[in-house]
C-alpha cells in the first residue's frame, strides 16, 4: 500500500475501488482512500471500516481529474455568451476539474490587481478548482519581472489580433522586452503564435473575405510559422521559458520539436479541435468551425495526432471560446473565430484515439489522455496536488467509461452559448461520475451537479535548476 500513514483510529471518509486505476505506475485494480480532499492511500485492499462511504467504479477507468489549461470563461465584460457557472458545468461535465482562464475580458487581466479582482468575481461560483493566466501588457513588461507566483506564474501574448485580443505585440522591441522580463521573473509565456504584420499585409491586398471558402487560406501557416520562429530565437537568446498555444500546421510542429531538441525551453499545445476537424469542415460548416489559428488540412491534422502519439506535445487544451449564436452568424468578414470544446475536449480526442488506432491497448491509450490532460500540465504549470493519482494529491477523480457510445445534441450542452460544432457527433466513451476534492461535482446517473466551491490555487514552488 502506498500510503500517508493516516492514524489507525481515523475511518477515510471515502473509498473509490475500481479495476482499473489510471496511476503513475500504471494502469491497476486498487482503492483510493480518500480524506479531507486528499488520496491518503492508494490500496490493493480495501482495509476501510465498514461505515465509510464507497463508490465502486468496476470495469470503468478512473482517472485523475482532468485540466485544462486554456479556457475563455468570460468574466467579467463578455458575460452574455460565458460565465462560470456554465463554463465549470461545462468542464465537470467534461471531466474537467482544473481551468486556467485566459485574460482576454472586459477589461483585461493585464496586472496582479486585475487576477485577484477577477478572482473575487469568480469565488463562489465555480464547480472546478482554478488558475490565471495574465495578460502581457506591452508598455509594462517590467510587471512579468517581479510577478508574485500566487497572483500567476505564466503570461499570455498575443501575436496577432482578433475579436477579443486586448493586447497585440507587433513591435519587434516590445516582444522582446517580454521575453527578457519573463525570463528575469521565472515565467511561463503562453503564446498566440500568429504573426500580425503578415496578415495585416495580406489583408490589404486582398480585402475583406466573401465566404468561408476562403477563411484558411487568408490566415494561412506562414503566419504560424513566422511567429514561432521568432519565438525560437527569442527563447535562446534569453532562456525564457515558451508554451504556444493551439499550434496548427506540421511545419511549426516540427520547429518546434527542433527546438526541443536543441534544449530550448519551449513546448506547445493541440486542441481537440484541431485534432477532430480540418478546413473542409469549415467550408462545409462556415462559422461553427471558425478559429484563430484556423483549423487545416488532413496532413497537418495528421502531423498534429503524430505528435500526439509520440509525446511531443506537452499539453491538450479546449482553447474553450463560446460566442453567441447572432455574432458566429454575422458576416464572414465580422464573425468572431472560436468555439466552446470544454465539455467535448476529452471524449473527443479519445474517440479520435481509438477510431485511429482501434488496435491500441487502450490501457496504453488511457494514460496517455491522462498524462496530456493531467500530469504534464500540472507540471508545466506548477499546479500543487493535482494531475495524478497517488497519496497526497487533491481528490480529483474522473470515472470514465471507455466503451459506452453516445451522441452529443444541443440539449447536452453546458456552456451558456447553447451550442456545439460538435452536435450529431457519435462519441466513444463518457464521462459517468466527476469528483473534486473528494466530492461528486457531476453524475450522469442523475444529471446533477455539485457545489459551487471551486479554490483559487496557489503556486507550487518553481522547480531547481541544476548547477552545470
Amino acid at each position: 500500500m502506498e500510503q500517508l500513514n493516516p492514524a489507525a483510529d481515523e475511518a477515510p471518509e471515502l473509498v473509490v475501488s475500481a479495476r482499473r486505476l489510471v496511476t503513475p505506475r500504471g494502469v491497476r485494480p486498487g482503492h483510493l482512500l480518500i480524506r479531507d480532499g486528499r488520496i491518503t492511500a492508494v490500496s490493493d485492499t480495501d482495509t476501510a471500516p465498514a461505515d465509510a462511504e464507497r463508490i465502486d467504479a468496476g470495469d470503468h477507468y478512473v482517472l485523475p481529474g482532468l485540466i485544462d489549461t486554456h479556457v475563455h470563461l468570460r468574466t467579467p465584460g463578455l458575460t452574455h455568451k460565458e460565465d462560470w457557472a456554465h463554463g465549470s458545468r461545462a468542464a465537470v461535465r467534461g471531466g474537467v476539474t482544473t481551468v486556467m482562464d485566459m485574460p482576454n475580458t472586459r477589461p483585461p487581466t493585464l496586472d496582479p490587481e486585475a487576477v485577484l479582482a477577477k478572482a473575487g468575481l469568480v469565488d463562489g461560483h465555480s464547480l472546478v478548482d482554478y488558475r490565471f493566466h495574465i495578460g502581457l501588457d506591452p508598455d509594462r513588461p517590467e510587471i512579468l519581472a517581479r510577478l508574485d507566483p500566487d497572483i500567476a506564474t505564466s503570461a499570455k501574448i498575443f501575436m496577432a489580433g482578433h475579436h477579443t485580443a486586448p493586447t497585440v505585440v507587433r513591435d519587434p522591441a516590445q516582444l522582446e522586452k517580454a521575453f527578457a522580463a519573463a525570463a528575469e521573473g521565472g515565467v511561463q509565456l503562453v503564446l498566440h503564435a500568429e504573426d500580425d504584420g503578415l496578415f495585416a499585409l495580406l489583408d490589404a491586398w486582398w480585402g475583406e473575405p466573401g465566404s468561408y471558402l476562403e477563411y484558411e487560406a487568408r490566415r494561412p501557416r506562414t503566419g504560424g510559422i513566422v511567429a514561432v520562429a521568432k519565438i525560437i530565437e527569442l527563447v535562446r537568446r534569453y532562456g525564457t521559458r515558451a508554451h504556444i498555444l493551439h499550434l496548427s500546421s506540421a511545419e511549426e510542429a516540427d520547429l518546434v520539436c527542433a527546438a526541443q531538441a536543441a534544449g530550448y525551453p519551449v513546448t506547445f499545445e493541440v486542441t481537440g479541435h484541431h485534432l477532430s476537424f480540418t478546413d473542409e469542415d469549415t467550408r462545409r460548416l462556415g462559422a461553427r468551425t471558425r478559429l484563430s489559428p484556423s483549423i487545416r488540412g488532413r496532413s497537418d491534422q495528421d502531423r498534429l495526432w503524430q505528435a500526439l502519439w509520440t509525446g511531443q506535445t506537452s499539453t491538450l487544451g479546449s482553447d474553450h471560446a463560446p460566442h453567441t449564436v447572432a455574432e458566429k452568424t454575422s458576416t464572414p468578414a465580422l464573425s468572431p473565430p472560436g468555439l466552446p470544446g470544454v465539455q467535448e475536449l476529452a471524449v473527443a480526442v479519445w474517440t479520435g484515439m481509438r477510431r485511429r488506432r482501434p488496435a491500441e491497448d487502450p490501457d496504453t491509450a488511457i494514460a496517455r489522455l491522462a498524462h496530456h490532460l493531467a500530469a504534464a500540465p500540472a507540471e508545466l504549470f506548477r499546479l500543487p496536488g493535482k494531475g495524478r493519482l497517488e497519496p497526497g494529491a487533491d481528490a480529483d477523480l474522473v470515472i470514465f467509461a471507455p466503451d459506452t457510445p453516445w451522441m452529443l445534441s444541443a440539449h447536452d450542452v453546458e456552456s451558456k452559448c447553447g451550442w456545439s460544432a460538435y452536435e450529431g457527433w457519435t462519441f466513444t466513451g463518457r464521462v459517468e461520475r466527476t469528483l473534486r476534492a473528494g466530492r461528486t461535482v457531476w453524475d450522469a446517473a442523475t444529471g446533477s451537479f455539485g457545489a459551487y466551491d471551486g479554490r483559487l490555487l496557489r503556486a507550487a514552488p518553481a522547480p531547481t535548476r541544476q548547477e552545470s
